[in-house]
């Protein structure tokens, strides 16, 4: 019971404790009382113990005891009405993020083939994964009215106006990139020469929202009072988004692109995959048992598990991939090698007959390892979404972790603040 210098202003409290009775039943219900022998205290001779219960009380328990558990048997904390739309669009949202990236460095790096896949990459995902957002909204226009408002503290608010910004310079991007595909016949008349000029702003502008992209929807998660999400975006859920994105972009790369090209789509998909790995473990780490175990049980557990394997398997394909390309860099037209490498590709000279089939060799594992690791990556997304649902319909995971910050804080003596008095 808390305590306040105001206390003495109050009035004196009444005693409202229940009078007792006697043994006997009601007062004057013996013989010759008016209590009566037909009623339910009474019986003569103070009779009325044979009507108690056997714990002594007066009428008898009609139910059994129950444990509580939550109110009305209704969830704690509602469930969110997010289904696979939302899933897809945290996907495709990271996906886009890294293609743009990639597409800003291989424009600069001369990788015509690798940039062309990932801008493409970039604007579809953005458009699909932007439908499918609409759709869970269930009107367009809702999307619009979100745009009205731009809100720092709201990662709602902020991520329209990110995927609006970062949607601007990619289809810039896109559409320069099919007006050369077509070879330059796009009906664009003298538009054509001022499309082309804002190729380099645009993939700066699209590269500048490109990671925001990637990491905006860990704390949108976060700020829900969802608790797995919730746990999971004190401790580092946008490091495992913007690390999936990089997984996700890489692997898509090394599955539309030759292999002399893609060399940094791999190494952004091996530190991706590494970065992830790292930032999971961590994360549940961070989180109370009851907060981790959806992430590990039922279908959202089984999802990253998944997840998990194909990651596993995706990145020792594309290291082996990186480790062939280098080897035998010659024949992937990429220029010569000196050292161990060169003695390599001189030896692998010697076979030149056979050149074909370690070029198609490399390119089956490189779009198989890239494939894998994409879809390590919407597992992932997948996963986190629905085990933050799934979190919702048991209230020990809501009640559980409470209890233990609870402890927590009293084991640190906080016991005089809004959250926990003193007993």
């Amino acid at each position: 019971m808390s305590t306040s210098e105001y206390d003495s202003y109050r009035p004196p409290e009444l005693d409202r404790g229940r009078k007792k009775r006697r043994r006997g039943g009601r007062p004057g219900s013996g013989p010759g009382g008016n209590g009566g022998a037909g009623r339910g205290g009474g019986g003569g001779g103070g009779q009325g113990w044979k009507n108690r219960g056997a714990d002594g009380n007066r009428e008898m328990p009609m139910v059994e005891d129950v444990e509580f558990s939550s109110y009305y048997g209704r969830s704690i904390v509602k469930a969110p009405p997010w289904g696979d739309e939302i899933a897809l669009y945290l996907f495709l949202g990271g996906l886009a993020g890294g293609s743009s990236l990639l597409g800003l460095g291989a424009q600069f790096s001369d990788r015509p083939q690798l940039r062309i896949a990932t801008r493409l990459t970039a604007i579809t995902a953005t458009g699909v994964g932007g439908a499918a957002l609409v759709a869970d909204l269930g009107r367009p226009e809702r999307f619009l009215n979100m745009m009205r408002v731009f809100k720092v503290s709201s990662p709602m608010s902020l991520g329209t106006w990110i995927l609006s910004g970062f949607g601007v310079g990619s289809g810039v991007l896109a559409a320069i990139e099919a007006d050369r595909l077509t070879g330059l016949r796009l009906p664009l008349g003298p538009l054509r020469s001022l499309l082309h000029a804002m190729e380099t702003p645009a993939a700066f502008e699209s590269a500048l929202f490109a990671t925001p992209l990637a990491a905006y929807t860990g704390a949108l998660l976060g700020d829900t009072a969802v608790p797995t999400w919730n746990a999971a975006g004190r401790n580092g859920l946008s490091y495992v988004f913007v690390s999936s994105a990089a997984v996700a972009a890489g692997g898509a790369a090394m599955a539309l692109a030759p292999v002399r090209e893609t060399g940094p789509a791999r190494l952004l998909a091996l530190a991706g995959a590494a970065g992830e790995a790292f930032a999971m473990n961590r994360m549940k780490q961070g989180m109370h048992p009851a907060e981790v175990d959806p992430l590990e049980d039922g279908e959202p557990g089984r999802k990253l598990h998944r997840a998990e394997k194909l990651l596993i398997a995706g990145a020792i394909g594309t290291a082996a991939v990186e480790v062939g390309a280098r080897v035998f860099t010659e024949k992937l037209g990429r220029g010569g090698s000196t050292g161990v490498a060169g003695l390599a590709v001189r030896v692998a000279g010697a076979a030149g007959r056979r050149s074909w089939k370690t070029r198609a060799a490399l390119r089956a594992v490189s779009v198989v390892s890239g494939a894998a690791l994409a879809a390590a990556s919407a597992y992932t997304r997948f996963g986190v979404l629905e085990a933050g649902i799934e979190s919702t319909k048991d209230p020990r995971h809501v009640v559980e972790p409470q209890r233990a910050r609870l402890e927590e804080r009293r084991a640190r003596g906080i016991v005089d603040d809004s959250i926990t008095t003193g007993v």
